[in-house]
């Protein structure tokens, strides 16, 4: 079982070709810009990739396509749903199409007791290597300190991508965790404190636009240059914050990877792009944040 997938993963978009359709080329191009500019591997088919509206077969599809761009990169598969069985098939397909792990989400809406967590999750790892992800804020529901450890001692479970806000929740699941078991940011701009109470990384959106600076900062913080490591967190923490607030992720990054240079394409309904007004606004914070946008200093170019 794989069990080293890395610091530093990027939720990748899904690039679109103007009908609507997955542009798989532009996927695995945006792949390889992602690992050159300092990510171990990428998520595909995550809420970053739009991943409510599309198709398991795109889905597989798209996992299929990555994965080619970039032999010997981590590729995980988000599979997860609200309904168990669904996420079990899918994540059986993901695993014969090559992912190197699976990203689950708690299962949203339907609003599942602590125990129903559990089971969930406990299905999905007999397929693969998972990857839990608590996301209160979109699932309405918390997977507790408590059930995430109860989680950690299942052979399958790698990991939980934290998104729950609660930095005291994460420090307990950090105390309590098997050596092996993996705590990631869901936040971006959490990404430091998470990994100050014993955190592994973060599986990042900022990265798509900044990764040198945020391998940067989780290298700073394992060598202890602590002063390197607060210095890129306030750099890009602007830049987060402008990410994540002036519309639903991922409408910002998308936008801003268009006006940038990369042809990420249009968005699937019900999201719609920023304003013109939105977007100068993003620029403009993005602009301000200077050498920790390694997108444009690095020059990076795609096929």
């Amino acid at each position: 079982m794989t069990t080293e997938i890395g610091t530093l993963l990027t939720a990748m978009v899904t690039p679109f070709k103007a009908g609507g359709a997955v542009d798989y080329e532009a996927a695995g191009n945006l792949a390889r810009m992602l690992v050159a500019d300092g990510s171990d591997g990428v998520v595909v088919s995550g809420t970053t990739g739009e991943s409510p509206s599309l198709r398991d077969a795109e889905k597989i599809e798209l996992l299929r396509a990555v994965k080619e761009a970039i032999p010997g990169k981590t590729v995980v598969a988000g599979t997860g749903s609200n309904d168990t069985h669904h996420s079990v098939e899918l994540s059986e397909l993901a695993m014969k199409a090559g992912a190197d792990a699976l990203l689950a989400v708690v299962p949203y809406y339907n609003k599942p007791p602590q125990e129903g967590m559990f089971q969930h999750f406990k299905a999905i790892s007999e397929v693969g290597p998972t990857i839990m992800y608590n996301i209160q804020g979109r699932t309405a529901v918390n997977m507790t300190a408590a059930t995430t450890l109860r989680c950690a001692e299942l052979p399958g479970i790698l990991g939980v991508k934290e998104a729950s806000g609660d930095l005291d929740q994460i420090g307990l699941v950090c105390a309590g965790k098997p050596e092996r078991f993996k705590v990631w940011s869901g936040d971006d701009s959490w990404t430091l404190p998470v990994l100050a109470v014993g955190g592994h990384g973060v599986i990042c959106v900022v990265s798509h636009i900044a990764g040198r600076s945020m391998a940067r900062l989780i290298e700073a913080h394992r060598k202890g240059d602590n002063a390197t490591a607060r210095d890129i967190h306030g750099g890009l923490l602007p830049v987060i914050k402008a990410l994540m607030t002036t519309a639903a992720n991922p409408v910002p990054i998308k936008s801003v990877l268009n006006a940038m240079g990369f042809n990420a394409g249009p968005f699937r309904l019900p999201l719609v792009p920023l304003t013109d007004e939105q977007l100068k606004s993003v620029m403009k914070t993005v602009a301000e944040a200077g050498e920790y946008i390694t997108f444009t200093r690095r020059g990076v170019k795609v096929a």
